[in-house]
């Protein structure tokens, strides 16, 4: 299994590259948004890579990030989406963005990607929507953090979760629900506002 290819950027095309590593050039298919991020020929690169393998194929897929690797996973998981839908989701959405919107059910935002219908954004929030919880955001960036809590200890986000918690939601939901009331009060909402907010979102 290749978990890791560091060399140097050969040749891009539209959804793939070309790393040399060593004089051995690996074809790896990416999203536009890790072919942005590679550069150009000859730049040194790290790509994370994910193994394919079918009966009729047999293929590389990289990204610039384990998170990145990590969303693609779970993606790939839902029933309807292969490696080809996966990555033109993550060509739109970065790995926090599509936190967010599985996390607060957003799912005309997983609809931007190309060959993503309603019905498949739809079914895509639905099923990952718990596990947008535990999957870790990069440092600073809004989102649920890796402990399921919405934004840092005692802020807060984090108060209205526990709240949540001790009126009997389960950790999910309430993390799901007062990060929905953050994207609509904003992230300087106070207490109470959230509370009231959150509560009609996990009552749902």
């Amino acid at each position: 299994m290749i978990a890791k290819l560091t060399g140097l950027l050969d040749d891009t095309g539209p959804d793939w590259a070309v790393i040399d590593v060593n004089g051995v050039g690996y074809l790896v298919h990416c999203s536009a948004r890790t072919l942005d991020h590679l550069g150009i020929r000859g730049d040194k690169v790290v790509v994370h890579t994910e193994m394919q393998v079918s009966e009729t194929d047999q293929r590389l897929i990289g990204f610039t990030s384990a998170a990145e690797r990590n969303w693609f996973r779970l993606l790939t998981a839902v029933q309807g989406v292969g490696s080809k839908v996966a990555l033109a989701i993550l060509s739109v959405l970065t790995t926090e963005e599509l936190q967010r919107a599985c996390a607060g059910g957003d799912s005309a935002m997983v609809a931007r990607a190309n060959g993503v219908g309603p019905k498949l954004a739809t079914r895509i929030v639905n099923e990952l929507k718990e596990k947008a919880g535990g999957m870790p955001v990069a440092p600073g960036s809004p989102g649920i953090a890796a402990s399921g809590v919405a934004g840092p200890a005692g802020s807060s986000s984090a108060d209205a979760v526990s709240a949540l918690q001790n009126l009997g939601f389960k950790p999910a939901i309430a993390s799901t629900a007062v990060a929905q009331a953050v994207g609509e009060l904003g992230e300087d909402a106070g207490l109470n506002d959230l509370v009231r907010v959150a509560l009609k979102k996990a009552a749902g």
